[in-house]
């Protein structure tokens, strides 16, 4: 491999890290990162000097996910049901600390809240907060003054504060009310999982339309247990659906599959404080489809009506 293949090799993480926090698509973040990697190759076979690479791939990666996003805005609109991001199954091979400072802006629950943000707002807020860029070198990136990055990340920063948790649970308290939480799940023990949900903890679904999922989501201790109670009872009717805890998004969650190792669903867990304040459950194969091959939960669902 030459040393430009390997440069851009080593471009990809920086850029789909990027890419993925911005759009919270796997599909699409691997499209940006195509495109971006594109124009670096095609920079460097026309003789352009390129300072520092890795700037360079940040530059044009957020400018195409700005684009992106906008456009993905309007698709998103007519999504059938509640749209959530597409989760990635995080293996813990990277460096623990780089992991544990990282998850956060990873976790669905923030991807969910950074949807709320203008693409530059989420722009401005994940180069300086997560990526550690400075304010000038953001300026050239989403091309405003610096003033305006600064008001941008001002406004982006407080919105999320104000509907972020304010305690946080180490990793290892995750891990330990996640196993909890599955057993109970696993026993169907109704009382052992109302006790690991938080009072306002909220249940969301999306089957994008292919696959029965939550309308709407659901709030509430009581109500969300039940339902998840009720799940677990029909899902216990097929012993060829497994369901494995995995890292899901740098957090606790699990992964189901059918008896061909085929991909169903993913759940993930926000834990904060010692309770499960949320819980999301993806069944949309398309966003699947990264993880492995995909099972067919539709025809699981008519087999057994």
């Amino acid at each position: 491999m030459g040393t430009r293949e390997e440069l851009l090799d080593q471009l990809r993480p920086t850029a789909f890290a990027i890419a993925y926090r911005m759009l919270g698509s796997v599909s699409e973040a691997e499209d940006v990162v195509q495109e971006a990697l594109l124009r670096v190759h095609q920079s460097l076979e026309s003789g352009e000097e390129i300072a520092s690479p890795k700037a360079f791939v940040a530059t044009v990666t957020t400018r195409l996910a700005i684009n992106e996003l906008r456009s993905a805005r309007a698709r998103r609109e007519s999504y059938v049901g509640e749209w959530l991001p597409e989760p990635l199954v995080t293996d813990g091979a990277d460096d623990p600390a780089t992991r544990a400072e990282m998850a956060d802006s990873l976790s669905l629950a923030m991807l969910v809240l950074l949807e709320s943000l203008s693409p530059e707002q989420r722009a401005v807020l994940l180069l300086h907060d997560v990526f550690g860029y400075g304010y000038a070198e953001i300026t050239d990136i989403v091309g405003k003054s610096e003033d305006n990055v600064r008001q941008l990340a001002a406004r982006a920063r407080r919105h999320v504060t104000e509907r972020r948790p304010r305690f946080q649970t180490s990793r290892e308290q995750q891990q330990a009310l996640a196993q909890r939480f599955f057993a109970a799940a696993r026993a169907g023990d109704l009382a052992g999982l109302e006790s690991l949900l938080a009072h306002d903890v909220e249940l969301r679904g999306d089957g994008g339309g292919k696959v029965p999922a939550l309308a709407r989501s659901l709030r509430g201790r009581s109500r969300v247990a039940r339902t998840l109670a009720n799940w677990l009872h029909a899902l216990a009717r097929f012993p060829e659906v497994a369901m494995s805890p995995v890292e899901v998004n740098g957090a606790a969650g699990a992964i189901f599959r059918d008896s061909h190792d085929r991909v169903l669903a993913v759940w993930a867990l926000d834990v904060v404080d010692g309770q499960v304040t949320g819980i999301q459950s993806i069944v949309n194969p398309d966003k699947l489809t990264h993880l492995g091959p995909v099972g067919d939960a539709l025809a699981i669902i008519r087999a057994a009506r």
